[in-house]
């Protein structure tokens, strides 16, 4: 059998490379967005603005086991999360995520839905201003949001923080939430104006609050970044 680079075909193997380069590049940039978006100002419909999901793919919602990260207790945000526990004996980490995934799932739809009795009891007064501007913008624009959460993938505890105040002791805890999701938004003639149908990562990064030993002191959303 003849091995000599007379026979091998180089021209194809090349053409394969940039190929193979150029699809990598293109998922790089299409395959992930991080965050809850801004809101944008109307821009004219643009034809196939986005890839097409199938009808039995968008119905079926993944069902996935979700991974939580909670830090050591020797570590620093750990040491945090035990003088949390000491202040309240009802908290725990892993109880502290799993309604962090309800809030999650539950003020993304109310957003999308522009539902501002939910968002006003799960935020803190300021953070529920932003959103409540952005709704109205949005509807003031004709605009309607469509967000689905396929799957909540992942919940990591980041940092935590006590923060003694006039009122009271103010606990914080940062959690990076990763989830698969269906999010765009359409015009008032129901054409994409930013967004995609395809299902795409969103990495955010929530901080929740509350002043343990207040009577009526439920954890609420202080803060929503992409990460």
């Amino acid at each position: 059998m003849d091995f000599s680079l007379g026979h091998f075909p180089v021209d194809l193997v090349l053409l394969a490379l940039v190929a193979v380069f150029l699809v990598l590049r293109l998922r790089s940039v299409l395959g992930k967005r991080v965050g809850i978006q801004p809101p944008v100002l109307p821009v004219a419909p643009r034809p196939a603005i986005a890839p097409h999901v199938p009808e039995a793919q968008a119905e079926q919602a993944e069902t996935v086991a979700v991974e939580y990260d909670i830090p050591s207790p020797g570590t620093r945000v750990g040491q945090v999360l035990q003088a949390v526990r000491q202040q309240d004996t009802t908290f725990a980490p892993q109880q502290f995520l799993n309604g962090a995934q309800v809030a999650f799932t539950q003020v993304v739809k109310a957003y999308a839905d522009g539902n501002r009795d939910t968002l006003r009891a799960a935020l803190v007064p300021s953070v529920y201003a932003t959103f409540e501007a952005a709704i109205a913008a949005r509807e003031a624009a004709g605009e309607t949001q469509k967000t689905d959460i396929r799957a909540v993938r992942s919940l990591a505890i980041e940092d935590a923080r006590i923060t003694p105040q006039e009122a009271g002791t103010v606990v914080a805890i940062d959690v990076r939430i990763v989830s698969d999701q269906v999010s765009l938004v359409l015009n008032s003639a129901g054409q994409p104006v930013t967004g995609t149908d395809a299902v795409t990562e969103f990495s955010d990064l929530w901080t929740f609050e509350r002043m343990p030993g207040v009577s009526g002191g439920a954890w609420r959303l202080a803060s929503a970044r992409s990460a």
